[in-house]
């Protein structure tokens, strides 16, 4: 199935991976401070080209190159410093108000401890970096006090207010099973004998696709920061990585209820507080824009087009995006799921995606302008070789066959490849 019951997306769109060059021309400086040395072996800079056949097909999805993945480097602790570690040790914040690390092994400082967050706050925090391409260091610090590493970023994301790493994340977290995963959670591979070779943690974002074979990761490695599409449950040492949820989770997210409070608590001529912190959840997912003031308790036009901006960027259309939140928007909202608002999802905004007419339109017989729309996209997009003339309004063998190619490119088999667009198809041909 490509889409679930509600006929929404079954899971988180992604963006095609960027090129990860290692060059200093690539690394942007940003506020560190020095910390802890470490010797780093000649494997430091060792990358890997490993990328997988159905891994090419899913990062093809947009009809874009795929990017190579770099290897997460290979750090050897310093001989002399019995607590070095992949990640440097845990530790307080970097600053002026960093104390000592509190006594035992490996460290962990006493002021550790479980704060409450929410997934969206995780996610926020992540894009954060991502957004600055924080540049990966074992060694520096940025300017919110974390380390530039991988166990440090996951440090920041979950708020943890001091940096661990790999073998103490786990403390701060209970163990899931892979079909729990959620946006927000960790896929943790700590290696306990040997630490050098491939710990490595990454936040897990969504899964880019119906199988479950790939997830978008927000993860720290060289060069800086990044957000791509990655097979389950990473390029190395796939079997050995485990999945963390933050035991600090909450369910809504901040200031906000964690049930869905109605729809009469929506709508014009309505005040109330669930106003205000709607709009609050939609200014964070890019929402700001609608609002030249508050936002405020009272329902306004401002809130109905950022909802809808919302709901566009999810892909949904119709009554489903209708400016009004229902349960979906809601928990999509105070869960951190889906995509954030951008100006392609603005109402009044050309549309990237017409809407989707159904499967009716594309049986044999049927003949239609949604044909002849399909089949020159089809060809937009390099399937044009299943076409003798044409695209044309009436559906064919040649529709068929293109359709059934785009589909297994995006790693789809059996019933999610048999020739005929569904919702999905329909959204990813045309984005």
């Amino acid at each position: 199935m490509e889409s679930d019951a509600a006929g929404l997306p079954a899971f988180e769109e992604f963006e095609p991976a960027v090129g990860a060059c290692g060059c200093a021309g690539c690394l942007r400086s940003g506020s560190t401070r020095p910390g802890r040395t470490a010797r780093i072996s000649a494997a430091y800079c060792a990358r890997s080209a490993l990328i997988s056949v159905t891994a090419a097909g899913t990062l093809l999805a947009a009809g874009s190159s795929v990017a190579c993945a770099v290897a997460h480097p290979l750090v050897r602790p310093a001989a002399d410093d019995p607590d070095g570690h992949p990640q440097g040790t845990a530790a307080p914040l970097h600053g002026p108000s960093g104390t000592a690390a509190a006594p035992g092994a490996p460290g962990a400082p006493a002021a550790a401890r479980v704060r409450p967050t929410t997934r969206a706050d995780i996610i926020r925090r992540a894009k954060s970096w991502v957004a600055a391409e924080v540049p990966y260091s074992l060694e520096k610090y940025w300017g919110d006090g974390y380390r530039q590493d991988c166990s440090g970023f996951v440090s920041m994301a979950w708020n943890l207010g001091s940096n661990q790493w790999t073998g103490t994340l786990d403390r701060f977290a209970v163990r899931i099973s892979r079909d729990q995963l959620q946006p927000g959670d960790i896929l943790l591979f700590h290696n306990p004998a040997d630490p050098e070779r491939g710990s490595h943690v990454t936040i897990f974002g969504g899964w880019t696709d119906y199988t479950r074979s790939h997830y978008l990761a927000y993860e720290q490695a060289r060069p800086h920061t990044r957000k791509q599409a990655t097979p389950y449950a990473y390029w190395n040492h796939a079997q050995r990585y485990t999945a963390y949820r933050y035991k600090g989770l909450t369910a809504a997210a901040a200031g906000a209820p964690a049930r869905y409070p109605g729809r009469a608590a929506f709508g014009p001529g309505v005040r109330s507080p669930y106003v205000t912190q709607l709009g609050k959840m939609l200014v964070a997912r890019g929402g700001k824009r609608y609002y030249t003031q508050g936002p405020g308790p009272v329902w306004g036009e401002a809130d109905r087009r950022a909802v809808q901006a919302f709901q566009l960027a999810q892909g949904w259309r119709g009554k489903d995006a209708d400016g009004l939140p229902g349960p979906r928007t809601w928990e999509y909202l105070a869960s951190g799921k889906g995509r954030d608002i951008t100006a392609a999802g603005a109402p009044g905004a050309p549309r990237r995606v017409p809407v989707y007419p159904g499967r009716g339109m594309f049986r044999p017989g049927q003949s239609n302008d949604f044909v002849t729309v399909l089949g020159r996209q089809l060809v937009k997009k390099g399937y044009g070789r299943f076409y003798a003339q044409g695209p044309g309004p009436r559906w064919g063998t040649a529709d068929r066959r293109a359709v059934e190619a785009f589909q297994r490119a995006q790693g789809w088999r059996g019933g999610a490849a048999d020739g005929v667009p569904g919702p999905e198809t329909w959204r990813r041909l045309f984005s």
